[in-house]
């Protein structure tokens, strides 16, 4: 499989280091040297973006018109899903996009979703999620720390909503980021009553994990049309 990366940075070196060791040809490299914008051919089976969060829709844009399957690893461009699938659909495309590529990350969050479930019955369970990242990432919270407050609000009763806060407020499921040098990311969500604490972690030791998801990913979306997640390549069932 030929592989575009679209951004060079620490995780676009991993994945070229990464999609070698799986037999698989990176192409060519987009950055800020050979900006994406400007080519005119596909070059590529697919690509796998990570780049910045204010040049990722021009780069989703760009991509369908040359029929470019993409990966999506960027983050903090959730508000426009609706028009990325209006994208993906008028260009009959190929897209999948996830917060996180970690599997780690994945089965967290259907470990999330369950006590989640299980503490609704249970309103002396205050939750909270808790995040750290390194502080060149630039979203905050982090895309991961939202898409996990999405999926534990869908399984709580009494919560509605998320705020980027450290106090409890009803019907708001609290999120506190924290951004330290060098650390390639925990989160974890917290259960917390008069009586005793319940908490579930992921802590990533290094990037390798995110960039295999990513190829996995790019694997899995050759010669498929649509609007993809992560749960459907690791066909997650709740």
């Amino acid at each position: 499989m030929k592989i575009a990366l679209i951004g060079y940075g620490k995780m676009g070196k991993t994945l070229e280091k990464m999609a070698q060791e799986r037999g698989h040809e990176i192409s060519v490299i987009y950055s800020s040297e050979n900006p994406f914008e400007t080519s005119t051919i596909k070059n590529a089976d697919v690509a796998i973006e990570f780049s910045r969060p204010e040049l990722v829709l021009k780069h989703i844009q760009h991509a369908l018109a040359l029929g470019l399957p993409l990966i999506v690893g960027t983050t903090g461009w959730n508000p426009h899903i609706n028009d990325v699938r209006t994208w993906v659909d008028a260009h009959r495309g190929s897209l999948l996009y996830a917060s996180n590529f970690s599997l780690g990350v994945h089965m967290f969050n259907q470990l999330a979703e369950q006590l989640a479930r299980m503490v609704s019955c249970y309103d002396q369970y205050a939750l909270r999620i808790e995040e750290i990242h390194h502080t060149q990432k630039l979203d905050s919270p982090s895309g991961t720390a939202i898409t996990l407050a999405e999926r534990v609000i869908a399984q709580h009763s009494a919560l509605n909503s998320w705020e980027e806060t450290s106090s409890n407020q009803p019907g708001v499921l609290p999120i506190k980021a924290h951004r330290i040098p060098n650390v390639p990311g925990t989160h974890s969500l917290h259960a917390k009553s008069v009586v005793d604490s319940i908490t579930i972690s992921h802590e990533a030791h290094n990037r390798d994990g995110f960039a295999l998801g990513a190829i996995v990913a790019a694997e899995f979306l050759l010669g498929k049309q649509g609007l993809f997640t992560m749960d459907d390549v690791l066909n997650f069932t709740p």
